[in-house]
């Protein structure tokens, strides 16, 4: 066969799968746009209900798995400690921590050892102490072997007491509003919502003290930067489209509100996974099919919950590969449900588009940067073919990413200021020459792990929110 003819052919492949991605994009960007301009008109009053405040919300156990979060773990508990919410239970969990947790923990907050029952509806490593704080007496900390982060937070619910709870990573500050906001799909379906994840942004730069944000406002670290557009995409565009139509199937494992009599039946966090909270969820949906449940998973917007982004490569890295090889181990575990009429939407719509535009979309666009490439510094390919590939990548990536900015800031009480907005747009307009390129790699990487069984988390350095973790 001509080399040219395939070239060609290969090239004609790539550019019309961008091209799809694109449309499918749009798509998502309409939706995403309608939705988020309707909350903006409806949502002024509703926190000032004090009525619903106190009589509908429902009780929610907070979830804390921390391991090795002594730099961040105080400044957390604080903001959670200060929610707007009339009922919670705090409770952390020190998963076999090597540094100084639980130690930091029980002197910061006055804790004592408490003989508080713990139930067994999952089966978890060994509990070595329970302690509870004598300031605030529904504030907890459970000492337990080292079994990873789904162990912990299946230890977590079965000490819990109340309905619901709500995962936060140790490393997270929530606003002060940001339980209340995320309950109220629940609330006002009268708990048909089983599951609702809050968005999540980055605190890197922003003043925090005792888990408050004292003064947002960006910082100049590219890498960090490049991430914050990259969250406001991710969340603008795919969740609040899939949120939709009842099809997310993630849901961020650093702010997340779960039923927990559900979550229960369904065997809790599994532990054999690396990406636990996508897991759950695509669990939660197969119950709610398998049992003709009224219910339903939401993604809400409005919710703000602060996290510690990477400021290096190799920090980077670690994480992207732990997503990627934690989505593929989902989609694998429940290839069932793609295509599969039982399912719905879910198999039809929300399965396919994760398995060829978030799994294999890598693959793809590695293609297409390979393909310019070669066509570039060789004769070998066809130039137009390249340069219109290199026009859909800076489309579908940098163009995107300045779009969800400006309609984000249109159609929500952004905390950027004008001036942020216009820099973050212009760094965006660079991410397919650099950052696009050196994330897909990792996300690769991710891919080679799940097929060769790597389980394996990876020590995730922080630098501690409140700290200069913007440097």
């Amino acid at each position: 066969m001509d080399l040219n003819y395939l070239g060609d052919v290969v090239g004609i492949v790539i550019i019309v799968y961008i091209v799809a991605v694109i449309i499918f994009y749009l798509i998502m960007m309409a939706v995403a746009y309608q939705t988020l301009a309707k909350r903006k008109r409806l949502d002024h009053d509703w926190l000032e209900d004090e009525f619903k405040m106190n009589v509908f919300t429902k009780p929610v156990s907070i979830l804390v798995p921390a391991y090795n979060e002594e730099l961040g773990i105080i400044e957390s508990m604080h903001s959670l400690i200060t929610l707007k919410y009339p009922e919670t239970e705090i409770i952390v969990i020190d998963d076999g921590s090597k540094d100084n947790t639980a130690a930091l923990v029980i002197a910061s907050f006055d804790m004592v050892e408490t003989k508080r029952s713990i139930n067994t509806d999952l089966q978890t490593e060994g509990i070595l102490g329970i302690y509870q704080s004598q300031l605030h007496p529904k504030v907890f900390l459970i000492r337990k072997d080292n079994g990873g982060k789904a162990d912990a937070l299946n230890a977590g619910i079965n000490f819990s007491r109340y309905p619901y709870f709500c995962s936060i990573d140790g490393d997270s500050i929530l606003d002060s509003n940001s339980l209340l906001r995320v309950m109220r799909p629940i609330i006002e379906s009268d708990g048909q919502v089983a599951v609702a994840g809050g968005n999540v942004r980055i605190a890197n730069g922003n003043d925090i003290h005792f888990g408050a944000m004292v003064q947002k406002q960006l910082g100049n670290h590219p890498l960090v930067l490049m991430q914050i557009i990259e969250y406001l995409r991710a969340f603008m565009l795919g969740r609040i489209f899939l949120s939709r139509f009842n099809m997310v199937l993630i849901v961020s494992g650093a702010f997340s509100i779960f039923n927990k009599r559900i979550v229960i039946e369904t065997g809790g966090y599994a532990k054999d996974v690396i990406g636990e909270d996508m897991e759950l969820v695509v669990k939660v949906h197969a119950y709610i099919r398998k049992n003709k449940l009224d219910k339903r998973i939401e993604f809400v917007p409005d919710p703000v919950c602060w996290t510690e982004a990477p400021t290096s490569l190799s920090v980077l890295r670690k994480q992207r590969r732990r997503w990627s090889q934690g989505l593929f181990e989902s989609l694998w575990r429940h290839k069932y449900i793609t295509l599969n009429p039982k399912y719905g939407r879910l198999g039809f719509i929300a399965f396919p588009y994760f398995w060829l535009f978030e799994a294999f979309g890598a693959l793809v666009e590695l293609a297409g940067y390979l393909y310019m490439i070669f066509a570039f510094f060789t004769d070998q390919l066809n130039t137009e073919f390249a340069l219109l590939i290199l026009l859909t990548l800076v489309i579908y990536g940098s163009i995107f990413s300045a779009l969800s900015l400006l309609i984000e800031s249109w159609t929500t009480n952004n905390y950027l200021r004008p001036m942020s907005v216009i820099k973050l747009v212009l760094i965006s307009l660079t991410e397919t020459f650099w950052y696009r390129p050196v994330t897909i790699l990792f996300r690769i990487e991710g891919m080679l792990r799940f097929i060769f069984k790597k389980q394996e988390w990876g020590n995730m350095e922080r630098k501690g929110l409140g700290r200069d973790s913007n440097q």
